[in-house]
């Protein structure tokens, strides 16, 4: 079964507030085996509503309706989808004396307007909102000449998660068949998405009841295999079949099988092998450290090193020769094998890592242009340096910089 979630407010088409329910709502979806194949953002006006309504209930067996039931003027979602499914609103008196007996507990005067709260749609079945007014409603209704069920939620996450665990959750996992859904997110470096595919699409168009998206990052994309059968084992073993099928494809490339990022992965190899890394950082201005001292226990194998922006730094933290900087240029490969060279030794780790380039806007050159950039790794028997010249804006370079090199210690470790 597939299902459909609309969040509903226009303050949600702004650049001010975002929609995070629907992430929710989609991850207690899935637990049941209930893909989401649709999410719309519905700003307050009526016929956008009703539209939007009338489109989810006949494409999807499953809508969930967040937003719009407040007392005021703009919360029209119950009169939305009365229309949109042609039934009748009835104002409940029971719901009524809830929210007068809530109001006189907190010494409150109710409005008038609020009693709209209390409005139920034709059949619908009230989900209680003990964390505010506004009651939530289910309905299960055959719509044309299918079943459908549609749920009508309040917006507040406070309201809206607790009411969907332990309201909505029992009534689909009675409603619904019993199915489940399994998923693995495979993680590959410094491989372009189009390149990936192109190796990729003849094994997972093979697999039709696995559902592949690839998702491209700066440095980076994510294999997402989601497969949904009646048995959890049956559907884990199929995204497993398709998850080592593209592991064998894509060899080397692929750093995580798991969801785990690529920092992660450097820091598990590290304290696998009882090894140490530092790293002299100039056009990366802190970031590889940065990445690494986020996971936490990275101090066991991460020992630390030095942003060495000026040529003086260079020298007086990570042992580079002047000469050498002025014979060469700070921006060269030379300079990137002394960085690591000296960093490693400055700090006495296992592997040093240097990293000096071009980031930009400025300072490029024809024999030097922005973007350029190069990249060593030392273990003290062996020195390696890789040249780069990545594209885009100076936060782009300088990402694809430290992804690059934490990437060259992952392969180092294997």
């Amino acid at each position: 079964m597939n299902s459909e979630i609309i969040a509903i407010g226009s303050e949600l088409l702004t650049p001010w507030r975002q929609d995070t329910n629907s992430l929710y709502i989609t991850e207690r979806l899935n637990q049941l085996g209930v893909s989401v194949a649709f999410k719309t953002i519905v700003g307050d006006r009526l016929k956008h509503l009703v539209d939007a309504v009338q489109n989810a209930i006949g494409r999807t067996d499953i809508v969930v309706i967040m937003g719009g039931l407040g007392p005021t003027e703009d919360d029209v979602t119950r009169e939305a989808a009365a229309e949109a499914l042609g039934i009748g609103l009835k104002r409940n008196p029971d719901l009524i004396a809830q929210l007068y007996t809530r109001a006189a507990a907190r010494r409150m005067t109710m409005t008038r307007n609020n009693e709209k709260q209390a409005d139920l749609l034709e059949g619908a079945v009230v989900i209680e909102n003990p964390r505010g007014t506004a009651p939530g409603q289910w309905l299960d209704i055959v719509y044309g000449k299918h079943r459908k069920l549609l749920m009508l939620l309040p917006g507040p996450p406070s309201e809206l998660k607790p009411m969907f665990d332990e309201g909505c959750m029992p009534l689909l996992r009675e409603a619904l068949p019993q199915r489940f859904i399994a998923t693995r997110v495979l993680k590959a470096a410094l491989i372009g998405e189009s390149a990936a595919d192109a190796r990729i699409a003849p094994i997972y168009t093979q697999y039709t009841d696995v559902e592949t998206t690839i998702l491209a990052h700066l440095g980076d994309i994510q294999l997402n295999l989601v497969c949904g059968k009646p048995n959890l084992a049956l559907a884990q073993a199929r995204v497993d079949s398709l998850a080592g099928k593209i592991e064998e494809e894509l060899e080397d490339y692929i750093y995580s099988s798991q969801g785990e990022s690529l920092e992660q992965i450097v820091l598990y190899y590290l304290e696998m092998r009882g090894a140490t890394l530092s790293v002299a950082e100039s056009c990366t201005g802190g970031m590889i450290a940065e990445r690494l001292t986020k996971i936490s226990g990275s101090s066991r194998s991460f020992a630390g090193g030095a942003v060495v922006y000026s040529n003086e730094l260079k020298t007086e933290f990570a042992g580079v020769d002047p000469k050498l900087i002025e014979r060469h240029g700070a921006v060269s490969r030379e300079v990137a094998a002394a960085l690591a060279q000296g960093i490693r030794k400055r700090c006495h780790t296992t592997l040093g890592a240097g990293v000096t380039g071009i980031a930009g806007p400025s300072g490029g050159s024809e024999d030097k242009p922005v973007g350029l950039v190069y990249l060593g790794l030392s273990d003290g028997d062996e020195t390696e340096v890789l040249e780069r010249r990545f594209g885009g804006d100076r936060e782009r370079i300088r990402h694809y910089a430290s992804q690059t090199a934490l990437d060259m210690v992952r392969r180092r470790l294997m």
